[in-house]
Order: structure tokens, then C-alpha cells, then sequence
């Protein structure tokens, strides 16, 4: 399970974009996204440098949550 903090996935919107470029590393990934708290959770086995080189390339630069 990865854990990732997206600054600037504030909407619904942004969630949504966010989840299409996870899914385009991992199709069959478990995604869970919080935009209130811009929180997204990936369960995959995917290398979480794949996850954030994707999302950063889709405008949405995101750091490792703890």
C-alpha cells in the first residue's frame, strides 16, 4: 500500500485525474482518494517511484505520506 500527499488535488476534479494517471501505471490498482485532506492510497505492487513520476507528469507533484 503506498500512501502519497497531492498539495494540489483540491476537488473532486483533481481526484479523478488523479486516479486515471494511477491507473495508467497499474490498471487493476485499488485507489482511495481524499481530496479534503489531499490524500491518495494505492494498493499496488507497483514501485511507488512509478506512482509519483506519473503523477507529477500529470501536473499533480505528490511527496510519500506517512
Amino acid at each position: 500500500m503506498h500512501s502519497f500527499y497531492i498539495p494540489n488535488m483540491t476537488c473532486g476534479g483533481c481526484a479523478k485525474s488523479v486516479t486515471k494517471a494511477l491507473h495508467s501505471v497499474d490498471p487493476q490498482a485499488q485507489i482511495e482518494t481524499d481530496p479534503a485532506a489531499r490524500q491518495v492510497q494505492v494498493d499496488s505492487t507497483q514501485d511507488e517511484s512509478d506512482f509519483l513520476a506519473v503523477l507529477r507528469e500529470a501536473g499533480y507533484p505528490a511527496r510519500e505520506d506517512q
